[in-house]
Parts: structure tokens; C-alpha cells; sequence
């Protein structure tokens, strides 16, 4: 019996407000134009994001109001459960199985706090049962798709026959806000999206897709790349704009690091599946990992389609990827603040 964990079904889900960039962008300007001179010059940035349009789980209207936390809060909870719910049942129809089938709930989520956490609050509602493991992990930011489904791989590993089911869930678009005239402001506007993403994962007998390793690595004084700053209003985002830079110089390093601790090189690697912050990560990506201009087509796909949505990006190009039919082995990359690259190996068994 093969101990790794295995992936037994994937899903994704998305909120039901679609926004085209066009639209977004001119929100944007209505809020921001007359208050922040620089914007006229950054509003290309609307359209150099590669993406077309994104989901919000609130309508274009609430955005333009302010908010503080309790009003976020509430559209977070409110949120957050209803899209947990709808994704969690997805992945569930795909692997055959009820609620009441999983053992441990990990809950990956960066842009909203919830005590009793998302999986408690929804609990009822899914059917879950009462002697449930619950791991809700806070602040992994966009790699917390690939180390969730790391840290789920582990718990379904140390309990061979039980089901872990993996919920990434971000609705970044909360954080929009009307106080902060910087171009990391910007930047986060143009750029990201609501969505979430379900995996249930088995060790013994779960199926082709086996985890087969994971590994990180944190760089050093990196912990003003990514992140938030929290204030009386909300969460603010501390975003740098050298990111491309810092990912072109340094991520081929460390994906060959993390690989040689798999005891792999990168020519064992069929293909990458990355997170894609943006068009420019994209291409950065693609040059720091030596791959051709292009070669990293579902990422470009699900950016464009509905921006970057933080922890489960990476899980809807997984998703794509699978639709189009895996190769012995991938890799998933993601990176987020710490500051952070998080893969995992999968191997795909056809």
C-alpha cells in the first residue's frame, strides 16, 4: 500500500458578482483620481494585469462606500461561508463522499479573521462530524494554496484511510480601500480577486495524483515584500512593486535548492504549475525557471479570468491543469509573505 497521500478530488468555486477590468478600473478612478495625483499615471496598470475580469462576493456599489472592520467583517463571514459551503460540496460530489466522510477540515485562509473559525461556523450546514480534526491556518497570504495542500498531504499521511479536505478560501476584495492613496493601493486594486478552491486528499488508496514531496524556503529581512498592515480600519496591503525583480533573481535558486532536498533536479520536472501574482510574475516565472515565453498557459488563463485571488489561484491552474491531463510529475510554486516559495511535487501515475 502506497503511504503518500493522494488527490482525490478538486474543485473551485467563485462568488457571484463578475467584474470586468474596465469597470474595476473605472471605480478606481472615481474613488482615488481626485485625491491621489498620481493615479492617471498608474491607471494603466488596470490594463497591463492581463486580466479581463474578476469576482467579488459583494456588488460593485458596497466597494465604493468606506468601510471599517465591522462591516468587513460581517461581509467576510457572510461570505466566506456561503463559498466555503459551495466548494467544500463540490469537492465532496467529486470523491463520492459526505461530509460526514471527512476526518480533519484544513482551512487556508489570509484576508478575513473568523472565531469560531469558517469550518466550525459551517459545520452544521455541511454535516461535518462532531469528532472532526479542524487545522485553520492563518497568514500564508498567496502561497497558501501549495503549503495547505502540503500540510493536508501530511495529516492524511499520518492517518492512512482518512479524508482530509483542503479549503483555500481568500475574498481579498474586502480590503479594498478609499484612505490609502499609495501605488501598493493601486497595485492590489488592479490585481486581485474573490474565489476559493477544495481538495480532499487520502493516503493508501486515494487515487493517480500522489503528493509526493513539498519544501519551502524563507528568505531573510524579506518581511516588508508582502504582507498587511492591520489599523482601525481594516487590513492594508504592503505590497512591493519590485516582486517580478526579486522573483527573476531568486526563485531558479531556490526551486533547485527545494528539489535537491526532494532528492529531484529540475529535469525531472514534466511541468511547473505556478501562482500567478501577475502578467509580470508570469513572465518572470518563466525566465528564472528557463522556460519558454508562453509555456506557462493555464496560469495566463486563470489570471485572466479572474485575477489574482491569493491562496487558491494556484489550485484553479492545478485544476486546468488536470482537465488537460497531468504529467509524471509537476511541480507546484507558489510565493507569499514570510517572504516565502512553497512547492510541492505531485506524480501522476496516467
Amino acid at each position: 500500500m502506497n503511504d503518500k497521500a493522494a488527490l482525490v478530488s478538486l474543485a473551485t468555486s467563485v462568488p457571484p458578482h463578475l467584474f470586468h477590468q474596465k469597470q474595476i478600473l473605472e471605480a478606481a478612478s472615481k474613488l482615488l483620481a481626485d485625491r491621489y495625483p498620481q493615479f492617471e499615471t498608474m491607471s494603466s496598470l488596470f490594463a497591463n494585469t492581463g486580466i479581463r475580469h474578476r469576482y467579488g462576493v459583494k456588488p460593485m456599489e458596497w466597494y465604493l462606500e468606506r468601510r471599517g472592520w465591522p462591516e468587513r467583517t460581517r461581509a467576510f463571514l457572510e461570505g466566506a461561508e456561503a463559498l466555503f459551503v459551495d466548494v467544500a460540496r463540490k469537492a465532496l460530489a467529486q470523491a463520492d463522499l459526505s461530509a460526514g466522510d471527512i476526518d480533519t477540515v484544513v482551512t487556508v485562509c489570509s484576508t478575513g479573521i473568523a472565531t469560531p473559525t469558517l469550518e466550525a461556523r459551517v459545520a452544521g450546514q455541511l454535516g461535518f462530524r462532531s469528532d472532526v480534526s479542524r487545522v485553520p491556518v492563518f497568514g500564508l497570504g498567496c502561497a497558501g494554496g501549495v503549503s495547505g495542500l502540503s500540510i493536508a498531504s501530511r495529516l492524511a499521511q499520518a492517518r492512512p484511510g482518512t479524508n482530509v479536505l483542503l479549503v483555500a478560501l481568500e475574498l481579498c476584495t474586502l480590503a479594498v480601500r478609499h484612505d490609502e492613496l499609495t501605488k501598493a493601493n493601486v497595485v492590489a486594486a488592479s490585481l486581485f480577486g474573490d474565489g476559493a478552491a477544495a481538495a480532499i486528499l487520502r493516503a493508501g488508496d486515494g487515487g493517480a495524483t500522489r503528493i509526493e514531496a513539498a519544501g519551502e524556503k524563507q528568505w531573510p529581512d524579506t518581511l516588508d515584500i508582502m504582507g498587511w498592515s492591520v489599523d482601525p480600519e481594516g487590513f492594508g496591503v504592503i505590497f512591493q512593486r519590485t516582486i517580478p525583480d526579486f522573483v527573476r533573481d531568486n526563485i531558479g535558486p531556490a526551486v533547485t535548492e527545494i528539489l535537491s532536498r526532494m532528492a529531484l533536479s529540475a529535469s525531472d520536472i514534466n511541468r511547473f504549475v505556478c501562482h500567478p501574482g501577475g502578467t509580470k510574475v508570469i513572465l518572470a516565472l518563466e525566465r528564472a525557471l528557463s522556460l519558454d515565453q508562453g509555456t506557462l498557459d493555464h496560469e495566463r488563463e486563470v489570471i485572466a479570468d479572474y485575477g489574482n485571488m491569493s491562496s487558491p489561484t494556484v489550485l484553479f491552474v492545478l485544476e486546468r491543469a488536470r482537465a488537460h491531463g497531468l504529467p509524471s510529475r509537476s511541480l507546484l510554486t507558489a510565493l507569499g509573505p514570510g517572504f516565502t516559495a512553497s512547492c510541492v511535487a505531485l506524480r501522476h501515475a496516467a
